[in-house]
């Protein structure tokens, strides 16, 4: 009972500072790992941050502690009369259906799902692109030959990052061995870097020597575990190639920053409702480089990865999407 008072005191509270004047502005309601997690909903308040930066507006912001407070949180926002309201990753859908529904009149987005009504914008990304470029870093960076992913939650959307990344590493070598974990299958898969640890170390024994984690917060540890370890790490969403420069090989970028920022822009009289799917044609992911990882490239990987960046791009190389076809070419 406590807790649930306290829960209720706390959404009241972050949604009346959030409200300004006579008009009520955006609202973004982050998922599980908080809006500092170094990777995706970090990614998101970024994006937010810079609209209110530019725009002086203010936001409303909820940082989800449990699953319950999804509904709760976007039906607040929905009262107060918030919109468009964003809610950050594919678990909160249903709840964005159900309140959508609810105010028809109010305008709704999501990251990473569809949710098909006339009031809600579906924000999705082409992460097999992106992660088809990282693999190919990942293999010719490779001494071994072998090379490792860790996934967050055993869901088709991270099978999606793993089986991108299974096919450039194939492409670049078609010797290489590619090693595949999942976290967990609830949504403690996202938030718990110790278990990312373990699994980086086992991959490691078995060889490995580059490793993707495509895993929220929990890939902070494998990104640590790959540090500590000698390997090379590959982090996503954020730009992560600072958490240990010169170790992580890469980042597979993205925009979530950006497509948060678009969506507040926009606000209602802009609003764009329907499916909007983001790839490397449109900017939407991309690798990083930077001075943090850029000796760890060779003028030949960049070229390479380059040139198959523009054939994806042009259509040239088509990258198999495994939520379109679950049967992944490669191993």
């Amino acid at each position: 009972m406590i807790k649930t008072l306290l829960g209720a005191v706390a959404l009241s509270t972050l949604m009346i500072s959030g409200a300004f004047a006579a008009d009520v502005g955006p609202a973004i309601v982050f998922d599980i790992g908080g809006k500092f997690d170094k990777s995706f909903n970090e990614s998101m308040f970024n994006g937010a941050e810079k609209f209110k930066k530019e725009s002086n507006v203010a936001y409303g912001e909820f940082e989800i502690a449990n699953e319950a407070q999804r509904e709760e949180a976007i039906r607040n926002f929905a009262d107060k009369g918030y919109s468009p309201i964003i809610a950050a990753g594919f678990a909160q859908a249903a709840a964005v259906e159900k309140v959508a529904k609810e105010y028809p009149n109010l305008k709704f987005a999501i990251v990473d799902m569809v949710v098909d009504l006339p009031n809600v914008e579906s924000i999705v990304f082409k992460e097999h692109e992106g992660s088809y470029l990282v693999g190919m870093a990942a293999a010719m960076a490779s001494k071994t030959g072998k090379v490792g992913f860790v996934g967050g939650m055993d869901i088709p959307l991270i099978h999606r990052f793993a089986c991108g990344y299974a096919q450039g590493a194939k492409g670049a070598n078609k010797d290489a061995a590619v090693f595949q974990n999942m976290t967990g299958d609830t949504g403690a898969a996202w938030n718990d870097p110790v278990k990312g640890g373990e699994i980086t170390k086992g991959q490691m024994a078995k060889g490995a020597d580059v490793v993707y984690a495509a895993a929220g917060a929990t890939g902070l540890g494998v990104l640590q575990a790959a540090a500590d370890g000698g390997a090379l790490s590959i982090g996503v969403d954020a730009n992560q190639n600072y958490l240990h420069p010169g170790k992580v090989l890469t980042s597979m970028m993205k925009r979530v920053d950006v497509a948060v920022y678009n969506t507040m822009k926009d606000g209602t009289a802009g609003f764009k409702p329907g499916i909007h799917a983001l790839g490397l044609k449109e900017g939407g992911v991309d690798y990083a480089m930077d001075d943090n990882n850029k000796a760890l490239f060779t003028a030949d990987m960049t070229a390479k990865v380059e040139a198959a960046k523009a054939d994806i791009i042009s259509g040239k190389l088509e990258v198999h999407d495994y939520m379109a076809d679950s049967k992944c070419p490669v191993e």
